[in-house]
């Protein structure tokens, strides 16, 4: 399947673009939400993009030769701070978050993130770096696992999987994603029908190994910290784990922060760093019966009040 860019106008229309302004593109994929966002800058505007992975890093580098107001830095979005020092660049008037896994990056069977082809079980955004899922389901005990499902695939079935894994790996390593699958399937009393039984499962595993929440919330901060007055910043979640962290993270920062009651705040200090912009925004009908992956899509939007 081809990249088509989730939430793509609704997400340039939340960016409230201004032309020479300076933007920052988190999870530049395979650059759809970029080269649309270059659409819409000047001759004297300026984009950034991150990415962990260097596949996607690779493409970047060919659209940052092709439009000089457009450069990559191969990180993870959680660092934009220091990268954005390194770069000389203190404030941002827009930030776009797209989180999760790529289409492209789903659909590389050696990228081991599906368990709709057979692949390595690697599941790591940077191959180059940490340790793959294959080698943690080597070492983890079936607590921890049952743990990382539960927690991160919120799996009801987490203890019988993790066990399951435990006894399988006796027999032979899990290397590859078949076997995973097919251990998990074969391990759930109950299947649901809407929902082949190892997603949860591959999910719990890939957010874990990728530290994904803890750089959701840590990207989060980041923004909040580097965007002027007015800027925007948009987050795309996939599933309801993210989608809950970005809700909390938004809406505790759109309000005053809490002190002691005894105590009034000074006037700079009491002023919430965000103001929410409209409600969670959802695909159309129109971009599903396009790109069915987008189903699960949810946009929030957020502006930087005046607060420092």
């Amino acid at each position: 399947m081809s990249h088509i860019p989730v939430l793509l106008h609704e997400a340039l229309t939340a960016l409230c673009i201004q032309h020479d302004g300076v933007y920052l593109d988190c999870t530049f994929g395979r650059g759809g939400h970029s080269r649309a966002i270059l659409t819409e800058l000047g001759a004297n505007g300026r984009l950034i993009g991150f990415d962990r992975d260097p596949s996607a890093v690779a493409v970047a580098r060919d659209l940052a030769q092709e439009d000089p107001r457009f450069e990559i830095v191969h990180t993870a979005f959680s660092e934009l701070e220091t990268a954005l020092d390194s770069l000389a660049v203190s404030r941002v008037h827009g930030i776009l978050m797209d989180l999760g896994v790529s289409s492209p990056q789903l659909d590389e069977a050696e990228r081991g993130f599906s368990f709709q082809a057979d692949g390595p079980l690697d599941m790591r955004m940077d191959p180059t770096t940490g340790e793959s899922a294959a080698d943690w389901i080597a070492r983890a005990d079936a607590d921890e696992i049952a743990h990382v499902l539960w927690v991160f695939g919120e799996e009801r079935f987490s203890r019988r999987i993790a066990r399951a894994i435990v006894e399988a790996r006796q027999l032979t390593p899990i290397v590859t994603t078949t076997q995973l699958s097919q251990i998990v399937t074969s391990a759930q009393p109950k299947k649901d029908q809407n929902k082949h039984p190892a997603t949860r499962s591959f999910q719990g595993i890939r957010l874990y190994i990728n530290g994904e929440l803890t750089e959701v919330e840590q990207g989060l901060e980041a923004a909040m910290n580097r965007l002027e007055v007015g800027g925007r910043l948009a987050v795309i979640s996939f599933h309801s784990l993210e989608d809950r962290l970005v809700k909390r993270a938004l809406r505790d920062a759109s309000r005053p922060p809490k002190g002691d009651p005894r105590m009034p705040l000074p006037d700079s200090v009491a002023q919430p760093k965000l103001k929410l912009v409209g409600k969670a925004i959802k695909a159309s009908p129109d971009e599903l019966r396009l790109n069915p992956r987008a189903r699960s899509a949810v946009l929030r939007i957020a502006e930087r009040t005046e607060a420092a």
